[in-house]
């Protein structure tokens, strides 16, 4: 049965919980760079096709961190939009040192 959420606000606890392990955690940061490198790529080379590499490079490096390391399946096949926004959010909070690598 899939939890339901009432806002982000109450799925980021969640979603933390579900990035328990710190190589999980590295994992998506080391790939949420990825992301940004590539779409940064694709805007100066004019190429979109870098975008779809973004795209792959960001569930490549998150379903690892999940399937081989935290042992759970990822929040985003449940929760789509709030795992997105779990993913920039924990990105974030790990660049403020509110969440630890």
């Amino acid at each position: 049965m899939s939890r339901q959420f009432a806002s982000f606000r109450e799925f980021y606890p969640f979603y933390l919980g579900e990035h328990a392990n710190p190589t999980c955690r590295r994992l998506h940061f080391v790939g949420s760079i990825g992301v940004i490198a590539l779409v940064v790529f694709a805007i100066v080379s004019g190429n979109a096709w870098w975008l779809l590499g973004a795209l792959v490079c960001g569930y490549a490096f998150a379903w690892v961190g999940h399937f081989f390391f935290e042992h759970n399946r990822p929040a985003t096949f449940k929760h789509p939009i709030y795992s997105l926004m779990g993913d920039w959010v924990m990105f974030a909070d790990i660049l403020r040192g509110r969440v630890r690598l």
